[in-house]
């Protein structure tokens, strides 16, 4: 593949939660479209091994922080410096996320607050931190982690529901507010996809899963990546304010 013909050619991608499941198949996607990468988890180790992959994938350029999402100061001083670097920022890919379930009755406040604070509160920590530069560019993708909990809910996730569904919420408004200014912002919504975050469910329960599912099996990272470039693209010009259902059909 020719460098005009990647999609992603040159275009400065900030990738949270990178260095795992869909958030590192997403840098090697747009790595291997000829992406500069930015990758940002919260392990060290972890960033280095990712910014390698994505060079090994083809990246134009990659490059590494070691983010809390929580931490406003952290988001912050990485947008800017990512600014300073590259001289703009064009695609945003809220990745960062995680789980700790409990059924309503068991959920501690720890617990609720641990997650709306990565999934939900991380979310619009990152996207503010962006919006500017992209506004000031008249161009730029922001693409939200959702989930189809986030629009069906799911036992003993409350906490994770209402947080992916507060991001529809986020995408929606703000692809209102940022659309007119050429910055487009949608959401996917994975199903059910194997990823170290399932590596502690049951086989029993994982084929319950896969049951659920009219492919009768899990999604893989890369498809979800797959997704991600293409909204990131010019390919998706028109998209904007959508929630994008990739689940292998589980919901018909």
């Amino acid at each position: 593949m020719s460098t005009t013909t990647k999609r992603l050619a040159h275009k400065v991608c900030i990738i949270t939660g990178a260095a795992q499941g869909i958030g590192l198949a997403t840098v090697q996607k747009f790595a291997r479209e000829g992406a500069i990468v930015v990758v940002c988890d919260i392990r060290a180790a972890a960033v280095d091994d990712a910014v390698n992959e994505a060079l090994s994938q083809g990246a134009a350029e990659a490059t590494g922080f070691v983010l809390d999402v929580t931490q406003r100061e952290q988001v912050d001083a990485m947008a800017a410096a990512v600014k300073e670097r590259f001289g703009r920022i064009d695609v945003l890919v809220n990745n960062a996320g995680i789980t700790k379930d409990a059924r309503l009755q068991k959920m501690s406040l720890a617990q609720f607050d641990a997650v709306i604070d990565v999934n939900l509160r991380g979310v619009f920590h990152c996207a503010q931190a962006v919006a500017d530069t992209m506004v000031a560019q008249g161009a730029g993708v922001i693409l939200n982690a959702s989930s189809v909990v986030g629009i069906y809910g799911n036992f003993g996730q409350t906490n994770y529901a209402a947080a992916k569904f507060g991001v529809i919420g986020f995408t929606k408004t703000w692809s209102r507010e940022l659309g007119p200014k050429g910055v487009r912002v949608n959401a996917v919504a994975p199903g059910f996809v194997e990823t170290p975050i399932l590596a502690t469910v049951p086989d029993k329960v994982l084929e319950q899963m896969r049951e659920q599912v009219p492919l009768r099996r899990l999604g893989r990272a890369e498809e979800i990546a797959n997704v991600y470039a293409f909204l990131a693209s010019d390919e998706s010009s028109y998209i904007n304010g959508a929630v994008l259902e990739v689940s292998g059909g589980m919901t018909v």
